[in-house]
């Protein structure tokens, strides 16, 4: 009897253990359809929808595995135009924006450049496609027909489903930025959130197999000729060091085996930079060199260290008050000496003027000549011997 009760106990919580599974299954698909709704409404723009959203969860945009990417949901709808033109609007949700990133450079495939600046945070165009990615929402928008103005209407669409987008991170991924010449390659570079879409992009390196992927780990390549650079990032030291540990013995039996090892291998920081199909191991590590570790220590509560960096902040501060000041004064010293020295200098040359004008007569007297401000006129002036008196005693 009691051992009836108990596998009639252990059947009753089997059944209400799976019950609400069903149920989450059911009730998610159902706010997937809500939220395909709100972003993909009946009508956008110019474009009328021809029938509601459809939620998927295999195979994605046609031609990419979710098992690649950590796909939350996904879905589609189809508008049509005033014109007869029909146009597939799909939107992936991913579990962050690094995600979404990864998968916007599958899409791109090396083949399509990655844009940013233009909408959401990157893009990608082609003749009748267009991609991009806000948050951790990624969008693609077909058109069933190649025209000339597809590029015009293809941003509008996606301007307009954009402003009602979640924001996001205000920048891609920053390990994208720790690439070599990052500016230059990040139009062809690859990411990658998963083991399965890292194995995707480096194809037939069996190193690839040791890593571990768990706990939030990422990685971008990208290509410097004939060579892959790959950098893995690991979030923490401890991860970084058992991954590192179990690379080089992978890469010794690989040696040993005669099968394909990466040209160069090296741990930086808490990356693990490998660089494939080089020419040599010596321009394998020079491409390594180039490649930074650049730690950034975020505290979950608050930082011991803010009073110290309060303090650095107020001192570096005024440090540059006192030295703006300074610099100020300084300069209106000078304005005003050189002021003062050219006022002076022209009070000085005007008063001269004004004594070479000017004469002394016989009483030593000093008077402006008031006749001729030029000059004298010693033809005009008396001679010293001579006056009105003596001129009659002469006569």
């Amino acid at each position: 009897m009691n051992h009836f009760r108990a596998r009639l106990i252990v059947l009753l919580i089997g059944l209400i253990a799976s019950w609400p599974v069903a149920i989450s299954a059911s009730d998610v698909r159902d706010m997937v359809i809500e939220e395909m709704a709100k972003f993909l409404p009946d009508r956008i723009e110019n474009l009328q929808a021809g029938g509601p959203p459809v939620a998927e969860s295999e195979d994605i945009f046609k031609l990419v595995s979710i098992s690649d990417f950590d796909v939350r949901f996904y879905g589609e709808r189809t508008y049509h135009d005033d014109a007869g033109g029909a146009f597939t609007i799909e939107i992936a949700r991913t579990e962050n924006d690094s995600a979404a990133y990864a998968l916007l450079t599958r899409l791109a495939s090396g083949r399509d450049e990655i844009r940013t600046g233009e909408v959401g945070m990157a893009s990608i165009f082609s003749p009748k496609r267009i991609a991009f990615y806000k948050g951790n929402r990624l969008v693609q928008i077909e058109a069933n027909r190649s025209d000339a103005d597809n590029r015009e209407r293809l941003l509008a669409i996606s301007y307009a489903i954009e402003n009602t987008l979640p924001g996001g991170d205000d920048e891609i991924p920053v390990l994208v930025k720790h690439l070599p010449n990052w500016a230059a390659v990040v139009r062809h570079a690859s990411y990658a959130v998963t083991l399965n879409g890292l194995k995707s992009i480096a194809t037939n390196q069996p190193i690839l197999d040791v890593l571990d992927f768990e706990g939030g780990t990422e990685a971008v390549a990208s290509n410097y000729g004939q060579e892959q650079l790959v950098i893995v990032e690991f979030t923490t030291p401890q991860i970084s060091i058992d991954n590192d540990q179990r690379i080089l013995a992978r890469i010794q039996e690989l040696k040993n085996q005669g099968q394909s090892a990466p040209s160069a291998y090296r741990r930086v920081g808490n990356y693990s930079v490998f660089v494939f199909n080089a020419s040599d191991e010596k321009t394998a590590n020079e491409l390594i060199d180039q490649v930074k570790y650049q730690q950034v220590v975020q505290w979950l509560g608050e930082d011991p260290h803010l009073y110290e960096k309060l303090q650095r902040y107020l001192a570096n501060t005024s440090a540059g008050v006192l030295l703006a000041v300074m610099e100020s004064s300084g300069l209106s010293l000078l304005i005003c000496l050189g002021l003062g020295a050219l006022l002076g200098g022209l009070l000085f040359r005007h008063r001269r003027s004004q004594q070479a004008a000017s004469y002394s007569d016989a009483g030593g007297t000093i008077r402006l000549n008031l006749d001729e401000l030029t000059g004298t006129d010693s033809q005009r002036l008396l001679d010293s011997g001579t006056g009105p008196g003596s001129n009659s005693r002469a006569s």
